[in-house]
């Protein structure tokens, strides 16, 4: 049965916040922080609700400090407390932002001395798919001058956002649903003869009067019987007989994403990028499957590979079948050999398998999942198992 595509309340309410950092305080604990230092967008979304379209100027650092104990700290610059204040945030600092021979710096050394000190630590974000919205220079300078070390707070910033409220899964499958319809209508709007640009034009538009926020990553690529690359385009290239169309998007609603694509035959294509997309779509629905609590993601990996290898893959330049997805395009845990994280309820994880299977010859499928205690369920509407054709 396909989800009801029921529109979910825009932003959270005080009460989920404050499940996040009560969660967020219990896994700082574990990992012996006295605080969270955090700067980057997702990061400050996640604790505060607080969104601008002026993360697109760098001139400005933002700083929110979640303690071990009590409700978080913004420390941010004048300009954007009116906003702050509409979320659910009390603790707001401020500077004259920007003051480059003390942007912040000063006001957030002693917001983080004044806290409480058990462990004499302080977690930031330093490691596995993180950045710093702040100079190198200025965070350098910060831990100069700190009482307590800053460390690498990332695993710990992971696994507290790893694990979605189901608030955060119903933002993300509304999104889904939203790019599902419109992948679904795509090949009635396009033509052979029409541009890649064209069709993500197209495509664009119709994600977004269906009620998407953005979408900052929209890929559209072809090639005879498959396409070389999935991460750049479109291009001008025009539409031919025997072209797989490859599309992937990564469109929001209310700051969270999907991420999954779709293949289309351009005419009439060749048997064997019929018989790998076939190859690809049971290969998802080994993935799918796999991906049940307690699992890890190189179960998820095996399951995927193993059809993918006897369709005969030369290759997959992707190096991974899949990734976390929230509040960014791409989050923690990687499908791969190695990765080893253990898959817990309420994950949301994408489902990517991939093969080149000739030179040049690439096909990928996507699709979104959310865990469940009994098993996966899909967010996306799954891709047809024949290729829609564009004529």
């Amino acid at each position: 049965m396909q989800n009801q595509l029921i529109i979910p309340r825009r932003g959270f309410s005080s009460s989920e916040f404050e499940a996040r950092v009560a969660r967020a305080q219990r896994i700082m604990s574990a990992h012996g922080f006295d605080a969270l230092l955090v700067s980057a967008p997702p990061n400050v979304r996640y604790f505060t609700g607080f969104d601008t379209q002026f993360w697109e100027s760098p001139t400005r650092p933002w700083f929110v400090i979640v303690p071990l104990a009590g409700e978080p700290i913004a420390v941010i610059p004048e300009i954007g407390a009116p906003e702050m204040a509409l979320t659910w945030m009390k603790d707001i600092r401020t500077w004259p932002a920007p003051v480059p021979e003390d942007d912040g710096l000063s006001l957030l050394k002693s917001t983080l001395d004044s806290l409480p000190k058990r462990f004499g630590r302080i977690g930031a974000e330093m490691g596995r798919e993180m950045a710093l919205r702040m100079p190198v220079s200025e965070f350098l300078r910060l831990r100069e001058i700190l009482g307590s070390p800053v460390e690498d707070g990332s695993p710990c910033l992971w696994e507290i956002r790893m694990v979605k409220t189901a608030a955060e899964i119903e933002h993300i499958n509304y999104i889904c649903q939203i790019a599902s319809d419109a992948y679904e209508a795509l090949p009635a709007q396009i033509s052979i003869g029409e541009s890649e640009r064209e069709v993500a034009r197209k495509l664009r538009i119709d994600i977004a009067r269906r009620g998407a926020d953005s979408t900052p990553f929209l890929p559209a690529i072809s090639g005879p019987g498959g396409v070389q690359q999935i991460v750049c385009g479109p291009h001008d290239r025009i539409l031919e007989t025997g072209d797989i169309l490859f599309i992937d998007t990564g469109s929001t609603f209310d700051g969270y994403f999907c991420d999954f694509d779709r293949n289309y035959a351009v005419g009439s294509v060749s048997d064997d990028a019929h018989r790998v997309h076939e190859a690809l779509w049971l290969a998802t629905e080994a993935g799918i499957k796999a991906a049940v609590p307690g699992a890890a993601t190189d179960d998820v990996f095996r399951a995927m590979s193993k059809l993918i290898e006897d369709a005969g893959a030369i290759g997959n330049n992707v190096g991974r079948l899949g990734h976390g997805l929230g509040l960014q395009l791409t989050e923690p845990p990687s499908h791969r050999l190695g990765d080893s994280t253990v898959i817990l309820e309420n994950m949301v994880l994408t489902i990517e398998p991939g093969m080149e299977y000739a030179p040049g010859k690439m096909i990928v499928h996507e699709e979104n999942i959310a865990i469940t205690r009994d098993g996966a369920r899909l967010l996306t509407k799954r891709a047809p198992r024949e290729l829609p054709v564009i004529r």
